[in-house]
């Protein structure tokens, strides 16, 4: 794809998707946005189904590069190790680095979303299209399809050059994979996720702040990352079927009795877990696989449209915060 001055599409408005359009937007081009979702400015998501992210050195220098390094400041929060809760009631930190400044950052993913889109907003030559779904492409027409969901319409818009930043359900990979233009797969993980809540008491965390906290369990584990408010955003990631597992729990004693066994002492910090699990969904986790990650000169796949990846090691938000680096250095050339 060669991007000259002039106008760009970007497909999904997600952490990727906004970085980019204001990285573009610093160089002049005129940028149209083009997202499915509400406005999150307007309409916070609150479907209990983000996993907090954890911000790496990589991450940082692209939100550096897009002079968002101060601004971003306020939402992370400075994680210096692991720390990890045996079934015994022993907690282990396993420090990142060899000093106390080698940290990761640990953030949520509405908070930061919403703040690069604001960010984006802010420059004149960009336009986000809210609620604008993407249907796929046609290149021989040099169309990108497009629904709004709003008016319950669909349309069609020019379609070089279009970057994809749809996510790991790209509707964008999508179509090109089944016009020929790429090969793509996607390999879903035996595990889901469920998103619950270690809250605040009188606004201080009842757990050390400045550590990642595992209760690893063989197969299944529980996590839970520090948020500026007090709380903690705990994920319960569990086998889809078996002994211990998401189609086992079909009651809220279940539940109550798996946490009581496995991690009691996260259980007693959690005083919303069954109306929590009872009303967040179950999310699922996989990996995508492409053998090219653009068609010709008309579209290219940035972030987890490209390479999503298991959020275990806190690689996607990097790697795609990355890929946005990768397009910014390249207009330098």
């Amino acid at each position: 794809m060669k991007l000259a001055a002039g106008s760009v599409n970007v497909v999904g408005a997600g952490l990727s998707g906004a970085l980019l359009a204001l990285l573009l937007a610093k160089r002049g081009f005129q940028v149209t946005v083009f997202e499915r979702r509400s406005d999150p400015r307007l309409t916070p998501d609150d479907s209990g189904r983000s996993i907090n992210l954890a911000l790496a050195a990589r991450g940082l220098r692209a939100l550096e590069r897009a002079g968002l390094a101060e601004r971003v400041q306020p939402l992370l929060m400075p994680m210096r190790g692991r720390a990890v809760h045996g079934l015994d009631g022993t907690t282990t930190l396993l420090a990142y680095g060899q000093t106390p400044r080698e940290v990761i950052y640990s953030v949520e993913r509405d908070a930061l979303n919403t703040l690069l889109i604001e960010a984006a907003a802010a420059e004149p030559n960009v336009s986000f299209r809210f609620e604008h779904a993407c249907l796929g492409a046609c290149s021989a027409a040099g169309a990108l399809l497009l629904r709004d969901r709003q008016a319950a319409y669909d349309h069609e818009v020019a379609l070089q050059p279009t970057i994809a930043t749809d996510g790991a359900g790209s509707a964008l990979r999508m179509s090109l994979a089944a016009a020929g233009h790429l090969t793509a797969r996607e390999v879903l993980l035996d595990h889901d996720y469920k998103e619950l809540t270690i809250p605040a008491r009188s606004g201080q965390h009842l757990l050390d702040p400045h550590a990642l906290h595992i209760w690893p369990r063989g197969d299944f584990m529980l996590i839970a990352l520090p948020n500026p408010d007090g709380t903690f955003t705990a994920t319960l990631f569990l086998p889809k079927a078996g002994a211990r597992s998401f189609a086992a729990l079909t009651t809220s004693a279940q539940v109550a009795e798996l946490f009581a066994a496995e991690f009691p002492d996260a259980k007693a910090l959690m005083p919303q877990l069954l109306d929590e699990f009872a009303a967040h969904p179950q999310g699922i986790m996989g990996t995508v696989y492409c053998d090219r990650w653009h068609s010709g000169g008309d579209v290219l796949l940035l972030g987890d449209a490209a390479h999503a990846i298991v959020p275990f090691h806190g690689q996607g938000m990097n790697c795609a915060f990355e890929d946005c680096s990768a397009v910014d250095q390249l207009l330098d050339d």
